[in-house]
């Protein structure tokens, strides 16, 4: 299992737990962190094969994991259960995720540097063997690289209006919100790019 997915020895051992629960479901887990606190958190991630996670796959996965981690009893304190769909600017924690999401902008934090760097942001080209394709910009020059699977520490999607639309689109032809919802969005999208668009010049208005 990939350290994305779930990173320290108990986050492994309760996606061992959880994943096999929601593959009984139809669902694919993405990211599993226990976090601590004061109650510590246990946050999972999943979603069905086609993307998509509706509130009702979010309960019945609560309910089943919970019942699940009752026998098993891996956590010995309280804490608070958190499922929740990955989200628009979801996390990339599988290396199908970089190919599903090629061409959208996308963060990676690498384990360790490489050629001094650990950060790199760009657009996803999709995955090569092992390897994960990001465009770049480098110095005056637009360059794709490629970096390991495994040196990945970290990686996520960047909001932007054409995430949001593509995310959209995947819900209307699920059928989770219809052609109507679908325009009205799209149109208040449309709408922001215009008021950002920058004021003509003087010269330009005339």
């Amino acid at each position: 299992m990939s350290d994305l997915i779930a990173k320290t020895a108990i986050d492994k051992r309760l996606a061992e737990i959880v994943e096999p629960v929601a593959a009984d479901l139809g669902l694919e887990l993405v990211r599993l962190r226990l976090m601590s606190g004061h109650t510590p958190t246990l946050q999972i991630m999943a979603q069905r094969p086609d993307g998509t996670m509706e509130v009702e796959d979010c309960a019945r996965l609560s309910t089943a994991v919970s019942a699940v981690l009752d026998v098993e009893d891996p956590i010995t304190e309280a804490y608070t259960l958190e499922v929740s769909s990955p989200g628009i600017d979801r996390p990339l924690t599988r290396l199908k995720d970089f190919e599903t999401w090629a061409g959208f902008e996308t963060k990676i934090e690498l384990s360790e540097a490489v050629d001094n760097r650990k950060r790199f942001k760009g657009t996803l080209q999709g995955a090569e063997g092992d390897e994960v394709l990001l465009e770049i910009e480098q110095g005056k020059e637009t360059v794709t690289i490629g970096l390991k699977f495994d040196w990945i520490a970290d990686a996520k999607l960047v909001l932007t209006d054409d995430l949001i639309r593509e995310t959209l689109r995947g819900r209307k032809d699920a059928g989770q919100i219809d052609e109507a919802q679908f325009d009205a969005v799209e149109q208040i999208i449309d709408g922001e790019d215009e008021a950002d668009a920058p004021a003509p010049t003087q010269e330009e208005k005339n």
